[in-house]
């Protein structure tokens, strides 16, 4: 069969993009190895920047997200004994984030995918792209065990961060930092502790209280990468939850925990984000550490910016968009890295941390919570950057 564009991967990129091409009228195939309930039951957080959502509100998938998903106007930052809040409204005109789980993204836009006559291919295996260098490139992929080949015009790389299309572009550099740290996370049964998030820094190294829905909390706290779920039991973990926030003043509501993993971090940038007729969206391209809450809002970022140069070349065959599509990109991806390293770098006990170690740290929290610009910068790329026209 042939098509436009062809996308590899239904995650927040794939599935935005095929959705924004939609509405304009170019046809796509997504293919994904996983299968739909895979894909919408898969639990992950979700913080979504301002321009995010006005996006999806725009595009008309944002129905549910306005109905449950919470606004937050702010975040607190525990440390010194107490809580010091960042008001974004008052720092940046208003602009807020919302709590709105990823895999609720994903089922939002599957459901309008689907509705709107989408091609949309679960639980394929084999995937393939070949002739990127030409101007045919195509995807094989095994469906319902049924060997296919998809023509396309352009093929989109969306398909996460143990992508197989990255691999066809050829000298690209894979830069990248590994940290020395984890996060063990929760899913429990229990109220919200607070009606914002809560980045701790504690002498027993970071945490943070997130939230869900007003049933079901997610929180974590800093581990060591090899740390084992199975030696931690819930009281364990209540009690170096409370341990890391308490001396701020904040108090941990509790309940029957359901999930308990661990996520290692992981700064990475390809460079290029293309190559002929391929280009890479989202964590194919770039992961961040989930400190800045920037992965699904970069994937976003990508494909609104992919939106755009591919209607630029089939509406007047104007190639400058996806020409200059790395270099636009990576301005967002690499801001992106460094308000996430920094956020990380300002709240974690890293390897061999002394004494001056902490009290920098702490000079620093002072600074962006006692000083009007320091905390606009922090306010202003936590809510998001404008939506690259």
């Amino acid at each position: 069969m042939r098509t436009q564009v062809g996308i590899v991967g239904a995650g927040p990129a794939g599935l935005m993009l095929a959705h924004l091409l939609h509405l304009r009228g170019i046809d796509s195939v997504v293919v994904d190895l996983r299968t739909r309930e895979d894909i919408e039951h898969t639990i992950k957080a979700g913080v979504l920047e301002q321009s995010t959502v006005d996006l999806m509100t725009e595009t008309g998938v944002g129905d549910r997200l306005r109905r449950e998903g919470s606004v937050h106007h702010g975040i607190n930052l525990a440390f010194g004994g107490a809580l010091h809040r960042i008001d974004f409204a008052a720092l940046t005109n208003g602009r807020a984030v919302t709590v709105y789980p990823q895999h609720e993204v994903l089922t939002d836009l599957i459901a309008r995918r689907l509705a709107d006559g989408g091609d949309l291919r679960f639980g394929v295996s084999g995937t393939r792209v070949e002739g990127i260098s030409g101007d045919r490139p195509s995807i094989r992929f095994t469906h319902e065990g049924s060997e296919q080949r998809v023509e396309c015009d352009f093929v989109v790389g969306a398909d996460g961060s143990h992508s197989t299309t990255r691999a066809l572009i050829p000298g690209r550099a894979d830069l990248f930092r590994e940290y020395p740290f984890a996060w063990f996370g929760i899913l429990a049964e229990a109220p919200p502790s607070s009606g914002e998030l809560i980045y701790a820094h504690s002498d027993r190294g970071f945490a943070l209280i997130s939230t869900r829905s007003p049933t079901v909390q997610r929180l974590y706290f800093q581990c060591d990468p090899h740390t084992d779920p199975g030696d931690w039991p819930d009281d364990r973990i209540w009690e170096e939850l409370s341990a890391r926030v308490a001396g701020a003043g904040a108090v941990v509501k509790t309940g029957p925990v359901f999930q308990k993993s661990v996520l290692r971090f992981r700064s990475f940038v390809c460079e290029p984000m293309q190559h002929g007729r391929l280009f890479l969206a989202g964590d194919a391209a770039h992961t961040v550490p989930p400190t800045g809450q920037k992965g699904l809002n970069l994937a976003v970022a990508d494909v609104y910016l992919l939106d755009r140069a591919l209607a630029a070349y089939y509406e007047r065959r104007d190639t400058s968009l996806l020409d200059g599509y790395t270099a636009t990109a990576l301005r967002r991806v690499w801001r992106a890295q460094h308000f996430s390293w920094w956020m990380t770098s300002m709240l974690h006990r890293f390897d061999g941390t002394n004494d001056f170690d902490v009290r920098r740290q702490l000079a620093e929290l002072d600074l962006v919570t006692g000083s009007a610009s320091a905390a606009t910068t922090l306010a202003e790329n936590y809510v998001g950057l404008p939506l690259t026209p």
